[in-house]
């Protein structure tokens, strides 16, 4: 029995341990992971060359049905960020108190998404400039939790990623 569902958004050249390891950690905890497509294509490739499969494409998530979504880092958070419906999930889910996760360069998706005004937050340095002019307060921390919004720099972060990401879930 599933403890409930989480959306994981997917597009090409996503990350690949970042894709995977959260795929991984929240089935074993027991959630449903619904991979989340832009819709361009049903299989997306991984910066090397892995294929995942979207379960459904973004503009048919009614995030009621949604515990939580997770956006993983690579080049595919700036196709992600042009996803109209991608953004509309993000927003929706922080409106409704609910967990939003980005790891990596997926920050430009809450970047896009308008969320990070007086948030605390973190993502890989390159994009820091980034977060701190969408309003965000950058910290360079493996983690950081503000609120419903959880943010972690890079694969070495996962761990601790994961980990917050579940704590909130309870």
């Amino acid at each position: 029995m599933s403890k409930g569902k989480v959306a994981l958004f997917v597009e090409d050249i996503y990350n690949d341990l970042e894709f995977w390891y959260p795929y991984y950690r929240m089935k074993e905890a027991g959630f449903e992971v619904v991979v989340v497509g832009t819709g361009r294509q049903d299989v997306f490739e991984g910066k090397s060359g892995i294929p995942a499969k979207a379960d459904i494409s973004s503009d048919r998530v009614d995030v009621k049905e949604f515990a939580a979504v997770i956006i993983p880092g690579g080049y595919a958070p700036d196709k992600m960020r042009i996803d109209p419906n991608m953004l509309r999930i993000v927003r929706e889910m922080m409106e409704s108190g609910k967990v939003v996760a980005s790891i990596c360069h997926a920050g430009w998706v809450l970047v896009s998404a308008g969320v990070l005004k007086g948030k605390k937050a973190t993502a890989c340095k390159m994009i820091k400039d980034d977060l701190v002019n969408a309003g965000a307060e950058y910290l360079d921390q493996e983690v950081v939790v503000d609120g419903n919004l959880i943010t972690s720099r890079v694969p070495d972060d996962l761990p601790a990623f994961c980990r917050e990401i579940l704590k909130k879930l309870g």
